[in-house]
């Protein structure tokens, strides 16, 4: 059983008579009847509401168009003999599957409802556990959830160019009978909590799992929480029997970030991502100006100036090289001096002096004999001691 996502208090079911009934719950009474033929497996609405995808016993893949009673697209699915799975991929012309080989190994397909002859890419191998994969989809990350009975985790893949890329997965050793996820609007959008599952373990209790994006950030996160289905419907239920077609109205999730309530936004709004404005060029107040610019003016950010002639190219290049040819023959001039000086000049001692020129050998000598003669004799007649100074003050003291 699914209700239609919208419009209100319609209902499919299947049974194991191989139909699918369509309800009015308001009337009480079962309004339109698909006949499939076979077990029906799984289902799933189109966003609108005006389409429905089944999986059934006889490895069938059907689109169905409701309201005319027949299938607008019907293709082989998995080989498997085992159950196989389908959700609708949000507003996206896409179905995602899961289901078995004939070798029994899980798959995963991707396939276009407007061409849905073969799956795009081909069938994705998962493993060969033996329990069936349950796919969920979230329209607003744009991730795919796959969760299988009997398993303990839940892995989740990202869809970017037609393909699932996988991501990761949450791992536990208490294997699941069954998972179910909470609508968008009930996750803790203050701890970054884009998903949140609950799942039955061991028949005893219900196990909640968070699937949380790792941020630091203490502001509302609109790249991962755009705005998401709401609580009112799109049509009444005589309205979508009567051929009605329409998306249900979105809430902006930043009102609920902050207390405010549920605020609805347009069906057809997108995300709003804030751009720097273009720079616009200053209007030149009169044609003087414009011929003759300013050279003190610097030149507006993000603009070009037309590309010099030639002749002006060849003189800027003449300039340069003689500004280089100048200051290469400068240098070279200076270093030359520099090292001349350096290797011609001598060391230079602080404490001996040269001698000058008008003083001649002889005379050197000569006053050098007088030195040791004077050292000679101060060395055979010392003067008077220290001792004997102090022996002197000492009688001259009066007493």
């Amino acid at each position: 059983m699914l209700f239609n996502p919208a419009a209100e208090n319609v209902l499919a079911s299947a049974s194991g008579d191989f139909t699918i009934k369509l309800w009015d719950i308001e009337a009480g009474s079962a309004k339109l009847n698909l006949k499939v033929g076979d077990i029906v497996q799984s289902l799933c609405w189109s966003p609108d509401g005006s389409l429905l995808v089944t999986t059934s016993r006889d490895k069938k893949l059907r689109v169905w168009d409701v309201r005319q009673q027949k299938p607008a697209q019907e293709v082989q699915s998995h080989a498997g003999a085992k159950n196989s799975r389908a959700v609708w991929m949000g507003e996206h012309a896409r179905i995602a599957t899961t289901g078995f080989s004939r070798m029994s190994d899980r798959q995963l397909a991707l396939w276009d409802i407007k061409a849905a002859r073969e799956p795009i890419g081909g069938f994705q191998m998962l493993d060969s556990i033996s329990g069936v994969c349950m796919p969920f989809w979230d329209d607003g990350t744009q991730c795919l959830y796959l969760a299988g009975k009997g398993d303990g985790n839940i892995r989740y893949y990202e869809y970017e160019n037609d393909k699932f890329e996988y991501l990761s997965e949450y791992k536990s050793a208490d294997p699941q009978r069954g998972v179910a996820f909470v609508p968008k609007r009930g996750v803790n959008m203050h701890d970054n909590e884009v998903m949140r599952a609950y799942k039955t373990v061991n028949d005893s209790y219900i196990e909640p799992i968070s699937f949380i994006v790792p941020r630091r950030a203490e502001t509302f996160q609109e790249d991962i929480y755009p705005p998401a289905i709401g609580l009112k419907p799109a049509m009444s239920s005589v309205d979508w029997f009567a051929g009605k077609t329409a998306l249900p109205p979105k809430v902006d999730m930043e009102t609920i970030y902050e207390g405010g309530g549920m605020k609805e936004v347009p069906t057809d709004a997108k995300r709003v991502v804030d751009t720097p404005e273009p720079l616009k060029a200053a209007e030149p107040a009169k044609k003087e100006a414009e011929s003759q610019p300013s050279e003190e003016e610097p030149p507006l950010r993000g603009s070009r100036a037309p590309p010099p002639s030639m002749k002006e190219q060849g003189g800027s290049m003449m300039a340069i090289a003689d500004k280089f040819a100048d200051k290469d023959g400068a240098q070279q001039e200076s270093s030359d001096e520099s090292s001349f000086e350096e290797v011609q000049r001598p060391m230079e001692s602080a404490a001996v002096k040269p001698a000058p020129d008008d003083i001649k050998h002889e005379e050197v000598k000569d006053s050098t004999s007088e030195l040791w003669k004077a050292n000679e004799e101060t060395e055979k007649d010392p003067g008077p001691s220290v001792l004997d100074e102090v022996r002197s003050s000492q009688r001259m003291i009066p007493r």
